[in-house]
C-alpha cells in the first residue's frame, strides 16, 4: 500500500508553502501577500444526496490545493498553475463571463464572477497554485481549487464572509460559471471540515455537525483507491441524473426527493412504476439518506464497525440503481471485501474516480496488495492507494 496516507508533518507542510510562495514570485515577480490551503475530500456516505435536499457525510483529505495570492488594484486577475501546462492565464474581472469547457482557469475566475455577482468588492488578483489532491479521481480537486481562491480573496480584500458563505459562492461558480451542476456537498466539505471528524451536513438548511471520526483510535483505517480512470462529469450523465431525480420528485409530488420517507419508500417506488429508469434513481436516492442517517448513528453509539455493510449497500445501490460505478471501482470492492475488509464502496460522483475501504488496521496492507494485483490481472492501470485521515478544512497557512 502507497504510504500516501498519513496527515503531512509540520515540516513537510512549511516546506509546501515555502515552495509555493517560491514558485509564486518566480512568475509574478514579487512575494505573495499570503497562502492559503483548501483540502480534497472523500465522502463517507451520502451519493447523489445533496442536489436533493439530502444529508451527506464527507470528510476533508489531508491532500490540499496551495493557492499564493496577491490583490492587484488594475482590475486584472493573473492564474497559474503549477500543475496545468501553460503560462499566465490573464483576465479582466469587468469582463468574466460564464464560460463552459473553459479549462483549469475557469474554476478560479468563476469565483471572482460569483463574488463580484453577490456584490461583493473584489478587485484583481495574482494567483499560483500548487496541488496533491489528484485529479479525476473523484475526490473534489476542483473544490478545492475554487474554495482556496474564495478563502484567499476573502482575506486579501477583508470581505469578511463565514466559510458556509465562502462554500455557497464556490458552488454558484461551478453551477453557474463553469457549467457544472453540482450541490453544495463537496464545497461546504473543503471549507468547513474540521480535523478528526466527519461532516454531517444537511444540504438543505446547510445545518452541519461534526462527528468524531478517529479510526486510528479505534485500531481502523479508511482506504482509498484512485482506480486511475479519470471521471468527466461535464459529459451530461452527472446531469441526465439529477433531471431524472426531479423528475422523480415533481411525479411524487414533492419539493425534493428528500422529503420521501424511507418508510413510504414502497408506495413511491409503485406510484413510479411507469418509469423504471426514475423509480431505481428515486430509490437509491431515499435509501441512501437512510443510510447516512444509519451512519451517524453507529459513529454516535461509538459502533464504528457497522458503518462496513452500510457503505457496501451504497456501493450497491450506486452500481445497480443510480448506474454510475464501472468495471475498475466495482473490482476495486469486490476483491477488497473478499480480502477481509469490512466495508467498501465508490465515492464521488462516479463513472471512474475512488472507492473508499473500511478494514481494520492489522488487514491494511494485505487489501491494498489483494486490490494492486487485481488490478493487474485484470490488466487496468495500477491504482493508486492511500489512507483517508479526517484532516482540516481550508485555512490560511502564511
Amino acid at each position: 500500500m502507497a504510504a500516501h496516507g498519513t496527515v503531512a508533518p509540520a515540516t513537510e507542510r512549511t516546506h509546501r508553502a515555502q515552495h509555493t510562495a517560491a514558485q509564486f514570485t518566480a512568475v509574478y515577480g514579487a512575494a505573495p501577500t499570503g497562502i492559503w490551503a483548501a483540502p480534497g475530500r472523500a465522502n463517507l456516505i451520502g451519493e447523489h444526496t445533496d442536489y436533493n435536499d439530502g444529508f451527506v457525510m464527507p470528510l476533508a483529505l489531508p491532500h490540499t490545493t496551495l493557492a499564493a495570492a496577491s490583490a492587484r488594484a488594475d482590475g486584472v486577475l493573473r492564474l497559474h498553475s503549477g500543475g496545468a501546462d501553460g503560462g499566465i492565464v490573464e483576465l479582466r474581472i469587468d469582463e468574466l463571463r460564464p464560460a463552459p469547457q473553459g479549462g483549469w482557469a475557469a474554476y478560479p475566475a468563476g469565483v471572482v464572477w460569483a463574488m463580484r455577482e453577490a456584490g461583493l468588492p473584489v478587485g484583481g488578483a495574482d494567483l499560483h497554485y500548487e496541488s496533491t489532491v489528484p485529479t479525476g479521481a473523484g475526490l473534489s480537486s476542483s473544490a478545492a481549487l475554487e474554495v482556496v481562491t474564495a478563502f484567499a480573496l476573502n482575506d486579501l480584500y477583508a470581505l469578511g464572509q463565514e466559510p458556509q458563505r465562502l462554500a455557497q459562492l464556490a458552488q454558484r461558480a461551478e453551477n453557474a460559471f463553469v457549467g457544472m451542476p453540482c450541490g453544495i456537498m463537496d464545497q461546504t466539505a473543503a471549507a468547513c471540515c474540521t480535523a478528526g471528524h466527519a461532516l454531517f451536513l444537511d444540504t438543505r438548511d446547510l445545518t452541519r455537525r461534526q462527528v468524531p471520526f478517529d479510526l486510528a483510535g479505534e485500531g481502523l483505517r479508511l482506504l482509498v483507491v484512485d482506480t486511475r480512470v479519470q471521471h468527466e462529469l461535464g459529459d451530461g450523465a452527472y446531469a441526465e441524473r439529477r433531471a431524472g431525480c426531479e423528475r422523480g420528485a415533481r411525479a411524487l409530488g414533492v419539493r425534493a426527493l428528500r422529503d420521501v420517507p424511507y418508510a413510504h419508500l414502497p408506495e413511491a417506488l409503485a406510484g413510479l412504476a411507469g418509469d423504471p429508469v426514475v423509480q431505481a434513481l428515486v430509490r437509491h436516492i431515499v435509501t441512501e439518506n437512510h443510510r447516512v442517517e444509519e451512519v451517524v448513528a453507529c459513529l454516535d453509539a461509538g459502533r464504528t464497525r457497522a458503518l462496513g455493510p452500510l457503505l457496501t449497500a451504497g456501493h450497491a445501490s450506486l452500481r445497480d440503481d443510480f448506474k454510475i460505478s464501472c468495471r475498475e471501482l466495482d473490482l476495486a470492492v469486490d476483491t477488497a471485501q473478499a480480502a477481509g475488509a469490512l466495508g467498501a464502496r465508490m465515492t464521488g460522483g462516479g463513472f471512474g474516480g475512488s472507492a473508499i475501504v473500511l478494514v481494520e488496521e492489522a488487514d491494511a496492507a494485505a487489501v491494498g496488495t489483494a486490490v494492486t494485483e487485481a488490478f493487474a490481472a485484470a490488466g487496468h492501470a495500477t491504482p493508486r492507494i492511500f489512507e483517508a485521515v479526517a484532516s482540516a478544512g481550508a485555512h490560511r497557512v502564511a
